[in-house]
Parts: C-alpha cells; sequence; structure tokens
C-alpha cells in the first residue's frame, strides 16, 4: 500500500507544471500609492469628515483574489493615506450594496477569528525587504487585530501595537479611519528624508466570502507574501528615535482552598510589577520584567486525549507571545497536518513558570532583547523563576540567530540552558539544548526547512538528538508535502516540548483544490478539495514500525459561504510496546489494525448561529469508539456571543477488561461587550473523566490604549482521595502603559 501510494504521489506530481498557469510571479513594475503630508491632527472617530481626507489620493482598483482570481470586486473599496509628524493615517471606505444589512461582526474579541468577520485589514514593509510585514485589520465594529510576518511562515499572532482605530456602519458600507503612530512603526533610518514602503491592502466581504486586494497575489498565498505587495511613497516619517513604554501593574489577590489533600486555608496579598519596552533603535527591543504576572492570562482548557501523542496546550501569556516567532521555531502539525501528529520545539516558553501541571510559579525577573535587520534577526531571553517548597530556583536563558540568504532564505541556530540551583538535599543541575535550522524557499511555490537539535545535561543523562526535514509544494491547485523527523529515546529538551519519544516519523500527504465546472451547485460549492495524509512512525531505538496511519479523504467540499464537509478513511496499524491508558481504560501491549471513519461538518461560521461537528466511529484497537466533538455559537449580536461544546468518547469492550465507558467534556463560553473595549468573558467546563469542573469569569477595560483594568475570578473542583477538592481565586489588577 505504502508503495502504491508513493507511485500516486509521482504521477500527480508530473501533471503540476499544465496545470499551474494561475500561480503568477510577482509584477516587476510595483503599484505605488503616494501618502500626502498634512499638519492637522486628525480626529479618529469613523467618520472621514475631516477636510484633509478630501485631499488625500483615492486607491480603489482593488482585485479579487477568492472566488475567482483576478476578476473584477462586486464591491468596491477605497483607501486613502495621509501623515503628519506622529501619525500615519489610513482610511477605507468598504462599500456594500446591501449597507449594514450586508456586513458580519460576531463578537469583539482582539485579534479576531478572519473567517467570522468582515474585514480591512493593512500589510506594511517598513525596510522594504519584501519579506517581512506588520499587519493590522479591523472589522466594522472596530475590533482590532494585529500580527508580525516573517517570509509568510512564521508569525507572531499575539503581538499587541499601540495603534488606534474607530469605524462607523453607513447605508452603503462601512468606513475604517486608522491612527498608527510612528514609534509603533519599524523603518530605516535614511539620510533621504523621503522612504518608500511595501504596503498592501485587502478585504473580505464575509457575506459572499469574498477576498480582494489592492496589489493581487495568488489564491494559494496569504496578503503577508510582501514580494507581491504594492508600494506607499512620498513618505517622510521622522527620523526613529529610541522611545520606552513603561507598564507597571498594581494586583490584590484572594487565594481559598478547601479540601483534604490540599488542605484548609486563605490568603490574602498584595503584588507590584511590571514590565518596560525600550525600542533602542528601528532594529532593537529590550524587554524588562519584574514581578511578571499573568493573571488575566485566558485560562488552558481541559482535553479529553485518546491519542498516543502528548497534549500541547498553547502558550497565553502576553510577556512570551511577543517575538514568539524568533524564538519559537520549530515543527508543528499546522492545519494541513505536513508534520503529522508531531511537534518537535527545542524551546517552549510554558517551561518556564509553570509546573507540569500548569500552576504558576513565581517569576522574579527577566529580559529580552530582539534584534531584526535585513541580513540577520538574533535576541536572547533571560529569566529567574523563584524557588519554592518543592521546587528549586531555577535560571532560564535562550539565545536565538538566524541570518536571511539572499531573498526568500535564512539559516539559524538556537541555545537554550535551564540551571537549577541547589535546594536542601538535591545538587545543582544545568541541561541545555543547541540547535541549527534552515527555511529556503525554490521560486513561488516550493519550501524547504528543517532543524537538528541536541539536548545534554551535567549529569550526563537526557543526551539526545532531534531533528526534521519538511519540502512542500504549493499551488492553487495542489499543495504536495513531505516531512521526514526523528526524536531518540533519551532526548530531552527541558525548556522545549516534543509530543513523542524514540519515534522516526514518515508523513506525506497530497490535497488537491480542483474547481472544475463540473463541480455540482457550483451557487452553494466553491471547491472540491480531496487528499491523502499519511503517517508512519518507526521505534528510533529498535527500527520496527509502531505505527500507521492512512488517512484517505475522498470526499471535502468548502461551501461559497466558508462552510464545508468532509469524509475520512483511516485504516490504523499500533504496535504497542507497553500498556496504553487512554481515560483510564487499559489497552494491553501487541499488534492491533483497526480503520476509523470521520464525518466533519461546519457552516458558515459568520452566520448569527453557526456549527462545527466531527463525528468518528469505527474500531479502536480491539475494541470500538465512537467519539464526537460538537460546537454551536450563537451572536444574536456583536456584542453577545455564547460558544457551547461538547466532546463526548464512548469506549465499547476496549482493553484487557473489556472495559465499556462513557466520558464526557462539556464547555459552556461567553462574551459580552458594551464595546471591543470593555468586555466580560467567562467559560465553565464539566469533565466526567475525573469529575472535575472549573470556571473562569474575567471583566476587563481597556481604559487607554494597552492600558487594562481586570478583575478575575477562578474556581476549580475534581475529585481526588475519595473527597472533593475546591480551589478558588479572585484577582483585582491594573496596569498602565505609558509611552515617552
Amino acid at each position: 500500500m505504502t508503495k502504491r501510494f508513493f507511485l500516486l504521489l509521482f504521477l500527480y506530481s508530473s501533471r503540476l507544471v499544465a496545470q499551474d498557469a494561475t500561480v503568477f510571479a510577482p509584477d516587476s513594475v510595483r503599484k505605488t500609492l503616494l501618502a500626502r503630508p498634512v499638519n492637522a491632527v486628525l480626529r479618529i472617530d469613523g467618520r472621514l469628515d475631516e477636510a484633509a481626507w478630501k485631499t488625500a489620493p483615492v486607491l480603489a482598483d482593488f482585485v479579487m483574489i477568492e472566488p475567482v482570481q483576478g476578476s473584477r470586486p462586486t464591491q468596491q473599496t477605497e483607501v486613502r493615506v495621509l501623515y503628519n509628524h506622529h501619525f500615519l493615517y489610513i482610511s477605507a471606505f468598504c462599500r456594500d450594496s446591501l449597507g449594514r444589512r450586508g456586513l458580519r461582526v460576531t463578537d469583539f474579541r482582539r485579534d479576531f477569528s478572519p473567517r467570522s468577520h468582515d474585514h480591512f485589514g493593512i500589510a506594511i514593509d517598513g525596510f522594504g525587504d519584501r519579506r517581512n510585514a506588520m499587519m493590522m485589520m479591523t472589522n466594522p465594529y472596530g475590533t482590532q487585530r494585529d500580527l508580525l510576518s516573517f517570509d509568510d511562515a512564521l508569525y507572531d499572532t499575539d503581538w499587541d501595537g499601540l495603534w488606534r482605530v474607530r469605524t462607523s456602519r453607513l447605508d452603503s458600507g462601512w468606513v475604517a479611519e486608522f491612527a498608527i503612530p510612528w514609534q509603533t512603526l519599524r523603518y530605516p533610518k535614511s539620510a533621504d528624508s523621503t522612504q518608500t514602503w511595501g504596503i498592501n491592502f485587502f478585504r473580505n466581504r464575509r457575506m459572499t466570502n469574498e477576498a480582494t486586494a489592492w496589489s493581487p497575489f495568488p489564491r494559494a498565498f496569504s496578503p503577508l507574501r510582501m514580494d507581491y505587495a504594492g508600494q506607499l511613497a512620498n513618505l517622510q516619517p521622522p527620523p526613529p528615535s529610541p522611545n520606552i513604554q513603561v507598564n507597571p501593574y498594581l494586583l490584590w489577590s484572594n487565594d481559598r482552598y478547601d479540601g483534604s489533600e490540599i488542605g484548609n486555608r486563605s490568603r490574602d496579598a498584595l503584588k507590584l510589577g511590571g514590565e518596560v519596552k525600550w525600542a533602542i533603535n528601528p532594529n532593537s527591543v529590550l524587554d524588562l520584567t519584574f514581578n511578571t504576572d499573568f493573571a488575566q492570562a485566558d485560562a488552558d482548557r481541559q482535553v479529553n486525549n485518546v491519542t498516543r501523542f502528548s497534549v500541547f496546550f498553547p502558550e497565553r501569556r502576553q510577556f512570551f507571545l511577543e517575538n514568539a516567532s524568533l524564538f519559537g521555531t520549530g515543527l508543528y502539525p499546522g492545519d494541513d497536518q505536513s508534520g503529522g501528529s508531531m511537534r518537535i520545539q527545542p524551546f517552549f516558553s510554558r517551561r518556564i513558570g509553570l509546573d507540569d501541571f500548569g500552576n504558576p510559579i513565581p517569576i522574579q525577573a527577566g529580559a529580552r532583547y530582539v534584534y531584526r535587520s535585513l541580513k540577520r534577526n538574533y535576541g536572547g531571553i533571560l529569566m529567574r523563576q523563584m524557588e519554592q517548597a518543592d521546587s528549586p530556583a531555577t535560571v532560564f536563558a535562550v539565545g536565538r540567530y538566524s541570518q536571511n540568504i539572499g531573498a526568500q532564505n535564512r539559516i539559524g541556530g538556537l541555545f537554550t540552558l535551564k540551571q537549577q540551583q541547589r535546594l536542601d538535599s538535591l545538587p545543582s543541575r544545568s541541561e541545555w539544548v543547541g540547535a541549527v535550522d534552515g527555511f529556503f524557499r525554490f521560486g513561488e511555490k516550493s519550501t524547504l526547512n528543517g532543524m537538528l537539535i541536541q539536548s545534554a545535561a551535567s549529569d550526563g543523562q537526557g543526551q539526545g538528538v532531534a531533528g526534521y526535514a519538511r519540502y512542500t509544494f504549493a499551488t492553487n491547485q495542489w499543495k504536495i508535502w513531505w516531512t521526514q523527523s526523528v526524536v531518540t529515546k533519551n532526548f530531552n529538551p527541558s525548556v522545549g516540548f516534543v509530543s513523542r519519544s524514540d519515534v522516526v516519523a514518515t508523513t506525506p500527504g497530497i490535497f488537491w483544490y480542483n474547481r472544475g465546472r463540473w463541480i455540482p451547485f457550483r451557487k452553494h460549492i466553491r471547491a472540491f478539495e480531496p487528499g491523502i495524509m499519511t503517517e508512519f512512525y518507526h521505534q528510533a531505538s529498535t527500527g520496527r514500525l509502531i505505527e500507521r496511519q492512512l488517512a484517505f479523504n475522498p470526499i471535502w467540499f468548502n461551501f461559497q459561504r466558508g462552510g464545508f464537509f468532509g469524509v475520512l478513511v483511516t485504516p490504523t496499524y499500533q504496535y504497542l510496546t507497553e500498556a496504553f491508558v487512554p481515560l483510564g481504560v487499559t489497552i494491553a501491549p501487541g499488534c492491533y489494525n483497526y480503520t476509523r471513519y470521520a464525518f466533519w461538518a461546519a457552516t458558515d461560521p459568520s452566520r448569527k448561529i453557526s456549527s462545527t461537528l466531527n463525528y468518528e466511529i469505527g474500531s479502536y484497537y480491539d475494541g470500538r469508539l465512537g467519539s464526537a466533538d460538537w460546537t454551536v455559537r450563537y451572536s444574536p449580536i456583536p456584542h453577545i456571543s455564547i460558544n457551547m461544546r461538547y466532546t463526548t468518547n464512548r469506549f465499547k469492550e476496549v482493553g484487557e477488561e473489556k472495559t465499556s465507558r462513557t466520558v464526557d467534556l462539556y464547555t459552556v463560553e461567553g462574551r459580552f461587550a458594551l464595546n471591543p473595549r470593555v468586555q466580560l468573558i467567562g467559560f465553565y467546563q464539566k469533565n466526567t473523566d475525573n469529575n472535575r469542573d472549573i470556571y473562569n469569569i474575567r471583566l476587563a477595560w481597556e481604559y487607554r490604549p494597552l492600558s487594562f483594568l481586570y478583575l478575575v475570578f477562578n474556581h476549580r473542583g475534581y475529585q481526588q482521595a475519595g473527597s472533593r477538592q475546591n480551589e478558588q481565586h479572585v484577582i483585582g489588577k491594573v496596569s498602565f502603559l505609558k509611552q515617552f
């Protein structure tokens, strides 16, 4: 079967050249927009009634990207750009033939999902290197989304820049008005007072799922491919100068514990801390933090895992999310599963300030320095974690270097050190990891990236090797990948993450994106996208095949409005070298062959009521397992969004004891907002696996840009040692951002 798959892969590849005419190279003559200087300070209210806006050149020649690449948009977009000594101003009039009735917004979450909202965005390449971008986006209600992009391959999605936007909704569409301080932007210190930047503007009208952009790019790519961007000329920004952001906070907390295992106690605490960000020059940023606190960070969600891979919980703490793309290099599963289920990261920031169960460990102080330029990027992190009763004081150090080569390539290295100090009878211990990596783009369609990692420790334990290589070929019609990864038995990334050890993984696959006229119901169906995703895992220490999954995806329809429907058939082979215990069901060592069937479906995510369903049935090791993951979101108005999720796993005669058991996980989340700056957010989860229930409620008020008042209530209850354990935390926190 494996040989037949690779033969099929080869035959598909041989047809690519003839079918790829629509992936075009960047135009040698870039579109150009002239920015106009003004002396006035504009009022940012989303109305565009100042006289200065009437003098600005109007850009209106957008091009359709989806659904018909290169066509004229059905809805016009008009963009203007002004600037003065303090701000870069950008306005967009997004015309809509249905007016307010045509707008789609489902919530006021910062960094909202573009799939659920009408949006207009800006991608800015201040250095003109055609690789890196600063992206800012808004929806018709002025909710903000921003990120930093590097080669359209690495992203700092949780970067929060200091900028303002206000919007208005009209009978003829909606208007967005941006004011971006020069201190937020990064651009060269040039002897020539006039600069030209790379820039692109893009829009999505969610009612028809129509994507348009000013400077066109192939639909297989994103607007963050800055080699396809236009340019913004006639800019005369002030010379870059060091700017400093000071962000102190004051926090009060009350912690209560009630249970036979965790004790009965209550304590109050007052804490002062903060952060300082110094943009030393356009290339360098230094962040300092002391008494670091993440009380307002979103809490982790419970997950019921029935696979042999470790669960990965994402980083949610703002200090570590900034510049994550520089330090967070590695192999990730991704939406297309081109890495299979493997995840290999030499550095994972959740190893700092959190224990293995996600409980916080105080961070005394830390620093992060980042340098980015046209030729190279490098940075370092130094953090000191405080001593606790069962945890020694620990120093963490991370260093990263990346060298750009040519137009789209780079090589780099990363180093981590974990130094645990002596605690009572426990001696001090050092653990370190070194890695080298590379990223190479061959033309517009092909990329190759990889990494080799070595781990070691002062006591001789944890010495091992990990690495991966991944080739990807992407066009408008096809996506093909081949990923090879390895993690040896003793590899220990003490400040990193691997989803599985002692394994060699081979994960090739292919997707076919077809929009032929033969597709039925073309009014409703945009594309037919079948594929094959395979995963082969051999034990690194013995070479024996221990797992094989051949996921055949014969049916996958993407609908015009953003929904989808698909079917997956996955024949699976498992060889267990030791007992496997998913959700309390013990499965004995041995060989198992079984087949799983999955059905995926989703409705238009921008509607007031939307839903997603993943339902799986079939054999599971020596028994059967039925699983469902069903989510329903209700957003009657943008100010209210309620999500309900039900996950169930129903075992039938599985394992040594032929166990039949049902494990359910219920989740309810709500977001209630006066506007994008005042929101009440909460969630509740009930897990029948361990009778655990948790809830988190947060009131967040952004009383001035990036200055917040938080009130947080956390509760966790669970069953242990035959009795109920409860803990709750009440937190009040105020932070203040001042930029000099």
